[in-house]
């Protein structure tokens, strides 16, 4: 993996624990479970709760160490893909200021884990390979 790709994965991980490890603490993972629940996700809301909040640290632990970053930021990327859709949408854009639990802040995330993924950038021969 490229070393020009190290601060984003450090940036990515940061945020992926400051999202998981105090929802993990604070006992609020029950409370997405029961949204989980509540989408139609029922009776593994709380189960997929902690899987999604256990994938997120794993992915912070994978991007740090440098190790299966292709699997974290996949994973990652379809959890992302999943919230717009599920959360983030319906209340339009802005995370904070014009509304508020906007996509904004995952479409910036889902951006930089794409770049981590490719840091050549894209290309046809790349995609292919």
């Amino acid at each position: 993996m490229p070393a020009n790709t190290f601060l984003l994965r450090i940036a990515v991980s940061t945020i992926l624990l400051m999202h998981s490890v105090p929802a993990i603490l604070n006992d609020t993972l029950p409370h997405f479970g029961a949204y989980l629940d509540q989408s139609g996700l029922a009776p593994a809301g709380i189960f997929l709760a902690w899987l999604i909040k256990l994938s997120h640290i794993a992915a912070a632990i994978c991007l740090v160490i440098g190790k299966w970053i292709r699997s974290a930021c996949i994973v990652t990327l379809l959890i992302l893909i999943t919230g717009i859709f599920m959360v983030h949408l319906p209340n339009g854009w802005f995370v904070v200021g014009g509304g508020t639990n906007g996509i904004e802040f995952n479409l910036l995330l889902i951006v930089v884990l794409i770049t981590i993924l490719f840091p050549s950038g894209w290309s046809r021969s790349r995609l292919t390979r």
